[in-house]
């Protein structure tokens, strides 16, 4: 493998920002397996890093992701296992868009053999990085704050019914941080002016919130899944919108904000309730 697979900044704070879904990268061994419906890449977490520009200023540690979702994706389990039992959801190795179409021509999926090397060339090493970043932060401050950061379509009938809410925030239910944590960027949701949104609703946190997620180890997870209506055009080429998302982002900024202002001594490593 001769290209980095993901781009990382390390900053002086506790923060660790984390976008494993923003990646266009696609080997051309799969690029040409592809349908073109998706070789326009539509189900990508288009502009995340620019939305999150401004973390750097709070000496937040960045990771993100250069390969695409359909090469295999970093927010699901190694194995393949379901995050939500019984709902339709994505796998580790797509073979679908969201929509439901195809995501490879007739014969072109991926094997088990196949899924294994991907894993192994992509999927371990960024994660090998993710745990050694949260490893370095928690060493500097006593603890990390992992933010896991998202988008998606505002309306994907295969996936949910109806309009996602503009701001979907997750925790694993209260298990992925501490309580503080929690109750600061409801705070900021809660104040927030013309936006819908919600906590631990058809989003609880994917596999990255959950598996890292400690709070009595001293890592704080939370995932935000932004609806792309926002702060972008949802349709191709999903241009951004900057008016929107200068809206967007000012809550997003006030959220992380929020969350480092928690005061340590607040009992934040328990879980919240």
């Amino acid at each position: 493998m001769d290209r980095p697979i993901y781009d990382l900044s390390e900053g002086d704070g506790p923060l660790l920002l984390n976008v494993p879904h923003a990646g266009t990268g696609v080997p051309d061994t799969i690029r040409a397996r592809l349908t073109a419906a998706a070789q326009r890449l539509p189900d990508t977490d288009w502009h995340i890093p620019r939305l999150y520009d401004f973390a750097s200023g709070l000496g937040a540690t960045t990771l993100v992701a250069r390969n695409s979702r359909y090469v295999v994706d970093l927010n699901r389990p190694p194995t393949g296992e379901s995050l939500y039992p019984g709902r339709t959801t994505t796998g580790l190795c797509p073979v679908a868009l969201f929509s439901g179409a195809p995501l490879y021509e007739a014969g072109g999926e991926p094997d088990e053999a196949e899924i294994n090397d991907r894993v192994d060339a992509y999927w371990r090493p960024y994660h090998d990085e993710l745990g050694r970043q949260l490893a370095r932060i928690k060493a500097k401050h006593g603890y990390a704050l992992l933010f896991d950061a998202h988008s998606i379509r505002s309306r994907v009938p295969r996936l949910f019914e109806g309009r996602l809410a503009d701001f979907n925030l997750g925790t694993a239910k209260g298990k992925s941080c501490g309580a503080a944590f929690e109750q600061a960027a409801l705070g900021v949701l809660e104040a927030c002016q013309g936006f819908s949104w919600v906590a631990n609703g058809r989003f609880i946190g994917g596999f990255i919130t959950r598996h890292y997620g400690a709070p009595g180890a001293g890592i704080h997870a939370l995932q935000m899944e932004q609806s792309q209506i926002t702060y972008m055009e949802e349709d191709w080429p999903f241009a951004y919108d900057a008016p929107g998302a200068a809206t967007a982002q000012a809550v997003l900024r006030d959220l992380i904000r929020a969350v480092l202002n928690v005061d340590r001594a607040e009992n934040h490593f328990e879980p919240a309730s």
